[in-house]
């Protein structure tokens, strides 16, 4: 059996095919193979008819067979056990050099077990995030890949072949980092869209609920908006949900029930957040808007017993529109902001060095959250590689400054008019909090200090020493220790 195959791909649902159909448009001839063998011939009979670069296996011991030393194989499988049965299953048919690929949404600890144990095999791990859905991975994703180094090189030419391109040609993937850094930025994108998409919902429900705007008058509103500063894929699919009709001429988007799923990624970036110790704040909060949305007969039962404002708006509703606009434009700075606040303390944790411009081109094509926004980021880095935070970047504070009264004047009447706005609410809260020189929490840690002997530092000694007080004159001197938990 003659090696021909530059890679192979296990898992034909619907991103592998297309992935491997891509693959194949760039010259590459790809090896296809799926646990459940009636999909390999189903797909070569049907999506990849006529194709003789596309190479059906009918077993993992054929599949390996039939692929150019040294031997890259890709899995798009069920992130989780999926990945480790595979791992385990195709050990035994490799070699020194070979390359695993995980394409899948894996959570990013496992795969820095992974690239450690397959490293200790003499084999080379690659764990990616491929950002895009179907469309893109049939005509160009956003492909983050991290793992081993070495195995860099050995898939560059077929990633930078089949990843979307910037306006400019610039390939949307490049290495992002060591072991977990690929799915940890990608995890980061999830969480940055769950936040984005979040927003517009909220955007959405202040038209139509507070200023009673038609779907047909919101999409000529985010047909506006996609032709500025708010130019993106959500805005312009957003835009086309709301002027949809079925066959009977019926708005679609007004039968969808309005209960939201996830399938995790938002909440591993809120949970690695706490872990770090990093307020992402917005993301957080559209986890919870879909947990909340989740809760649909319990808010069907409250919605007949609570009752809020009856405020009705009056006013100028094209100018209210502007500053919803300019609401969502910030808000969306606050949640790029955080989301790279997190990428940059991860990094230190992990002791990845990641190009935090890099991210933003690799985000600018291909991936869900792709938008001309994300070019003002890269410009950002451009100009100071060691940026804390973009909200202190020339460019944005300008942003910010332009748009913080619509953006407080949005949130208010949204409040005085009883419709919910968890995420520009948190946006602008965090902002605040950010740029205030003193906070609360010096009554927080008296508090502590309190009913715990938790200790605090003073503004007139230097920091690392803690002290406490004897606050009731029962409590005894003796303080508890320092930790965080």
């Amino acid at each position: 059996m003659e090696p021909k195959g530059d890679i192979a791909l296990i898992g034909l649902a619907v991103m592998g095919q297309n992935l491997i159909l891509n693959m194949n448009d760039h010259g590459y001839t790809v090896v296809a193979y799926n646990r459940t063998v009636s999909k390999v011939d189903e797909f070569l009979n049907d999506a990849a008819k006529g194709r003789d670069t596309i190479i059906g296996a009918h077993s993992i011991e054929e599949m390996v067979k039939l692929l150019k030393r040294p031997r890259k194989i890709m899995l798009m499988v069920k992130a989780g056990k999926p990945v480790d049965d595979f791992i385990e299953t195709l050990l035994p048919y490799l070699e020194a050099g070979d390359l695993i690929i995980d394409g899948g949404n894996s959570h990013f600890p496992d795969t820095i077990r992974r690239t450690k144990y397959l490293e200790g095999k003499g084999l080379l791990y690659i764990g990616t995030g491929v950002s895009g859905g179907e469309d893109g991975a049939r005509f160009g994703p956003s492909i983050m890949p991290g793992g081993s180094p070495a195995a860099w090189p050995m898939v560059k030419e077929i990633f930078q072949a089949i990843c979307a391109k910037t306006p400019d040609g610039e390939p949307c993937c490049d290495w992002i980092g060591e072991d977990g850094a690929g799915h940890y930025v990608k995890m980061t994108h999830n969480g940055i869209e769950y936040g984005d998409m979040q927003l517009i919902c909220e955007a959405y429900q202040v038209m139509k609920v507070g200023l009673g705007l038609t779907n047909q008058e919101m999409y000529e509103v985010f047909a506006e908006w996609n032709k500025g500063e708010l130019d993106s894929y959500l805005i312009e699919i957003t835009r086309d949900i709301l002027g949809y009709t079925d066959e009977n001429g019926e708005q679609v988007v007004d039968k969808i029930l309005d209960t939201a799923g996830q399938k995790g990624t938002g909440k591993w970036t809120t949970v690695s957040s706490l872990d770090l110790g990093i307020p992402v704040t917005l993301i957080g909060e559209a986890v919870y808007a879909r947990c909340l949305s989740a809760m649909k007969d319990e808010r069907v039962a409250a919605s007949k017993t609570l009752k809020g404002p009856k405020t009705k708006f009056r006013g100028d509703r094209k100018a209210f529109v502007e500053d919803i606009r300019r609401a969502l434009l910030a808000s969306k700075i606050v949640s790029y902001a955080q989301g790279f606040m997190l990428m940059r303390e991860a990094a230190k944790e992990y002791k990845w060095n990641l190009n935090y411009g890099g991210i933003a081109l690799v985000w600018r094509g291909g991936c869900i959250i792709r938008s001309a926004f994300l070019g003002k980021i890269k410009e950002a880095f451009d100009r100071d590689r060691k940026l804390s935070n973009l909200l202190i970047d020339k460019y944005f504070r300008g942003v910010i400054a332009r748009c913080q009264t619509s953006w407080r004047r949005a949130v208010a009447k949204a409040v005085q008019m009883g419709v919910p706005v968890p995420a520009f609410t948190t946006a602008l809260a965090f902002y605040d909090g950010y740029r205030s020189e003193r906070l609360p929490a010096n009554l927080l840690q008296a508090q502590r200090d309190y009913f715990g002997a938790h200790t605090y530092e003073r503004i007139d000694k230097p920091r690392g020493q803690f002290f406490h007080t004897n606050w009731t004159g029962r409590g005894g001197t003796v303080a508890s220790g320092q930790y965080n938990a």
